[in-house]
């Protein structure tokens, strides 16, 4: 059984999950970044950064948790059988 899986930076941000680690940065005045190719619309670059705002506006917020429980209610059982509950 594989331990890691990787995943795209593509997948992390379309899961909401970008979105809800950014939720928790911002506490601390950072956030994750990325660019985006203009061509291509493949994301190019993540990095750490030092931001002033927290917090995102209500229709992010909205978005970012439909998304995770999308996720979650997708995946549901993928997560618990990687924790081995029976």
């Amino acid at each position: 059984m594989d331990m890691i899986k990787r995943k795209t930076w593509e997948e992390f941000q379309k899961v909401g999950l970008l979105w809800f680690i950014n939720r928790l940065l911002h506490l601390f005045g950072w956030a994750i970044v990325y660019k985006i190719n203009d061509k291509t619309k493949k994301i190019i670059e993540v990095y750490p950064a030092k931001c002033k705002f927290r917090g995102f506006d209500s229709e992010y917020e909205t978005e970012g948790f439909k998304k995770i429980t999308y996720y979650l209610k997708n995946n549901i059982n993928n997560l618990i059988k990687d924790i081995n509950i029976k």
